[in-house]
């Protein structure tokens, strides 16, 4: 129960029928976790729900409300309505880039037999005639601003570079990428500006529990479709050169959401920039990737790249192996590439996957500081970890380290690290 807690002022408890359509319901409120904890929201929890931001139900899942007479969570399996009793499911939200999500939907998943798809599942409910979502923002960019991404423009700008370019493999696994997948970067790419991606990677060397191009069979539904052929280093040369010569803001980045490790194909990238390079000296070259082999790292650095992003979900080794199951590598060759990356004077970058209840953590917060400082990086991205809420809980090693919240983990992080920016999205270092 909770005590003294204004919990008539919270956002009222959203939930689904058998159809998917979304009510909130009259009476209970709404509610949030942090990892499987429930925790009491407050107004500074809470933002009107961006409009670019999506809302999921979660089938079979009834939604966890709040009493705000008695303070108690109820699992609220069903509603009547008209006089009918309906079954009620979970609803959670989508949110914004930009955003960071602070707590997890409050969902009964007991009576749940499949794997939810790979999104970031952040608790929301509806007051005042607009829906709230648990979470903040962490940084706002015009480049990633989901309203200058309008398909309108998108279709005859993708016209328009097909009459301008010889048509290759690469090109048309980026046409699917922006028209099905309607990844950002890919559209860019024909929009002639900003971040433009390449991926040429078919095979990876971790097993990612979240992995957003290749599932198990029958696992779950994978976000993207991972390449499916080796391109051309003609074909890399010529969408780089062509698009850091023309675009504003121009980055084109190795290691993509449509393909696997890109240190798998390090040879490729090396040669590639190498002989980007000899064709323009303009705009940022940047790799993503999960920096498993850090001599690849060194190679390509030399080649003449600009900025590295590392992704990691922890600081602390147990949690990382658990959730990228790393195929003969460790989290200490991890860290050894950013310590290179940073030798080598690359604006070096953490791709940190955050969770409500993992990533806030004391125990991981100071182990993160102590990453930091000892390899001394530039940026850390908070990116909302993609994943089943319930699988990652369940896969994850026993702690019985608090959670303080995201908010205060930002807090913490600031006070440690003036020099060192937190934010969501790349950015040009040329």
């Amino acid at each position: 129960m909770i005590e003294n807690a204004d919990m008539k002022g919270l956002p009222y408890m959203l939930y689904a029928d058998t159809e998917g359509r979304v009510y909130d319901h009259p009476y209970y409120r709404m509610a949030g976790l942090l990892g499987s904890a429930p925790v009491v929201l407050t107004e500074k929890d809470l933002v009107a729900m961006p409009e670019f931001s999506k809302l999921f139900y979660i089938p079979d899942c009834p939604p966890i409300g709040l009493d705000p007479i008695t303070g108690e969570y109820k699992i609220v399996p069903e509603v009547v309505v008209d006089g009918r009793v309906k079954k009620c499911y979970a609803v959670a939200a989508f949110l914004e880039p930009g955003m960071v999500r602070s707590h997890l939907p409050a969902v009964d998943y007991g009576p749940k037999s499949y794997v939810l798809p790979m999104w970031a599942y952040t608790a929301a409910g509806f007051k005042d005639e607009k829906y709230w979502a648990a979470g903040f923002e962490i940084e706002y960019n015009h480049r990633w601003d989901p309203r200058n991404y309008d398909d309108r423009e998108l279709i005859p700008a993708i016209e328009e570079f097909a009459d301008e370019h010889t048509g290759g493999p690469l090109v048309e696994h980026l046409i699917n990428c922006a028209t099905r997948n309607h990844c950002f970067a890919a559209k860019n790419l024909f929009l002639k500006r900003w971040e433009a991606p390449l991926p040429l990677s078919q095979a990876c060397n971790a097993a990612c529990l979240g992995c957003l191009s290749l599932q198990p069979d029958h696992f779950c539904e994978p976000s993207h479709h991972r390449i499916s052929f080796r391109p051309s280093k003609g074909e890399i040369v010529s969408l780089a050169v062509g698009h850091l010569d023309r675009a504003p803001e121009a980055i084109v980045s190795f290691g993509q959401g449509c393909e696997g490790e890109p240190l798998t194909e390090y040879r490729l990238i090396a040669e590639g920039i190498e002989e980007i390079r000899r064709h323009t000296q303009r705009g940022t070259i940047n790799l993503n990737t999960n920096g498993s082999w850090p001599e690849r790292v060194r190679t390509i650095a030399k080649s003449g790249l600009d900025s590295i992003r590392i992704s990691l979900n922890s600081a602390r080794p147990a949690f990382y192996r658990a959730y990228y199951r790393p195929k003969n590598y460790d989290f200490s060759d991890v860290v050894e590439s950013i310590t290179i990356s940073r030798e080598m004077g690359l604006y070096t970058m953490i791709n940190y996957l955050v969770f409500p209840g993992i990533s806030d953590q004391e125990e991981e917060i100071h182990s993160l500081i102590e990453l930091i400082r000892e390899t001394g990086i530039n940026f850390v991205h908070l990116k909302n970890l993609n994943i089943d809420p319930q699988l990652y809980l369940e896969s994850m090693p026993n702690t019985i380290s608090p959670a303080l919240g995201m908010k205060k983990m930002v807090e913490i992080l600031n006070k440690e690290f003036s020099e060192i920016e937190l934010g969501y999205f790349n950015r040009p270092v040329r």
